[in-house]
């Protein structure tokens, strides 16, 4: 059996366009301690092999690591399914380590970030109700409208925590843990703070009573949206084995028309959450920014589905909403 040989060397963590040009910058990561100069690892071995390797001998967690080719700069997954050879490395090939820094597990992140947008409705709608509005002469009981907003927002973000826990399989088993603090604080201040604290104040349009037709129709929109997009993450979850980062071509619901249809039926819950709140600015900003962060990943995953599948995949002319992105 041949046996290939890599010349690992270490990278900053910030990506430069050349190995040449690397340089310990002010703030950069220290390069890799202990790293061998070379790993043997047989062709037919997996690639997570040689990530378990690398991480035996610089004493860091596999996933801390990320190994790309020297000449293309491509990634070379840490996958029990890829072999090296498979890969396209070859003998003496030389490549890319790179320390990706402390990890968190990605479903506690899910967790944390959708944990405090579940709770703080309810609080700011009883407990914190007398404290956050101390400036108003008088503080009314809250509404039945406004208690129905409360419940479709916790309803939304419980979702999100259930399926946190029980529904999704993530491709990458960690993320750095730095973004947690960013995504953490982005989904308690726009969604935790911003939304509960502006359709409950005493004065909201939420405190009034709203058009029939208008109440309905967001009703209507927020729950196909919500029952549309779990059936999408059901869809997309049988598409990947338990323990691996495999995946197949998505079709089902929405499939046939847009990529993510996800993230379609995200925005239609949405829809439907601004209409129920008497057209609140504080549900239309998340939703615009929410929007174009998922338009960016939607094409994104278009155009990982066709380098991926190939002829396979049927590719659709609308990433994310029919007609328009």
């Amino acid at each position: 059996m041949s046996q290939f040989s890599f010349c690992l060397k270490p990278l900053s963590t910030k990506w430069l366009p050349k190995l040449s040009e690397f340089r310990s910058d002010q703030g950069a990561r220290r390069p890799i301690e202990n790293l061998p100069v070379e790993v043997q690892v047989a062709s037919d071995a997996s690639t997570a092999e040689l990530y378990h390797s690398l991480a035996d001998a610089s004493a860091l967690s596999v996933h801390r690591l990320r190994v790309t080719k020297e000449r293309d700069e491509r990634l070379i997954p840490n996958s029990q399914e890829i072999t090296i050879e498979g890969s396209g490395l070859e003998d003496e090939s030389p490549a890319q380590v790179k320390d990706l820094g402390p990890q968190i597990p990605w479903r506690t992140v899910f967790i944390a970030e959708y944990l405090g947008p579940t709770l703080m409705p309810a609080l700011f709608l009883f407990s914190l109700r007398p404290y956050l509005y101390y400036n108003f002469d008088t503080i009314p009981e809250p509404t039945n409208f406004q208690c129905l907003v409360c419940v479709l927002l916790t309803i939304h973000f419980l979702k999100r925590e259930l399926e946190s826990i029980f529904v999704h399989r993530f491709g990458n088993a960690t993320m750095p843990l730095r973004n947690l603090f960013r995504n953490t604080g982005y989904y308690w201040v726009m969604a935790g703070f911003n939304i509960p604290y502006w359709v409950l104040r005493p004065d909201a349009s939420t405190g009034r009573q709203p058009d029939s037709i208008l109440l309905y129709t967001g009703i209507v929109l927020f729950t196909f949206g919500e029952l549309a997009n779990l059936n999408t993450h059901l869809i997309l979850r049988n598409l990947r084995r338990a323990g691996t980062t495999e995946r197949g071509i998505p079709s089902g619901f929405g499939f046939s028309v847009v990529t993510c249809p996800n993230y379609f039926f995200e925005i239609v819950a949405w829809t439907g959450m601004y209409i129920i709140s008497g057209m609140s600015w504080s549900i239309l900003l998340p939703t615009i920014i929410g929007g174009v962060q998922m338009a960016i990943w939607a094409r994104k995953k278009e155009s990982r589905y066709r380098e991926e599948f190939g002829d396979t995949y049927k590719s659709k002319s609308f990433s994310m909403i029919p007609g328009i992105i």
